[in-house]
């Protein structure tokens, strides 16, 4: 049986994973708008403050902002999102994101490969 600190550590490696993997896959379709600097350490970096963002700082953002998720049919996410970037950016000063228009276009890609990756391993899970 896994205890729930292991769960939570489980879960936060994961999210780090798919963070520093979505933020890689940004940058390269993004190109010059999400930069890197080409640096792997940067990347695995960059991904840990999303990550720790998005564990900290996030579920305290959606849920002072739930009228206009509720409102918007959930759209905000997308405003959140880019402000988590755009955050991750301003606190590491490594990884750069030109403007907020960057940093919401990244927090899309970083949504979808998180999707992605959530599925196939729910799926390879299953079996």
């Amino acid at each position: 049986m896994i205890s729930s600190r292991q769960r939570f550590l489980n879960e936060f490696l994961f999210r780090w994973f798919v963070s520093s993997l979505g933020l890689l896959i940004a940058a390269g379709v993004l190109g010059s708008k999400v930069n890197f600097q080409s640096s792997f350490s940067v990347i695995v970096i960059a991904g840990l403050m999303l990550a720790l963002i998005n564990t900290i700082i996030k579920p305290i953002v959606v849920l002072l902002s739930f009228p206009i998720l509720i409102f918007s049919f959930g759209l905000f996410m997308i405003v959140i999102n880019g402000l988590m970037v755009l955050l991750a950016s301003k606190i590491y000063d490594e990884l750069h994101v030109t403007n907020f228009t960057a940093a919401m276009l990244a927090g899309m890609v970083i949504g979808l490969v998180n999707y992605v990756v959530v599925t196939i391993v729910e799926m390879r899970q299953e079996r």
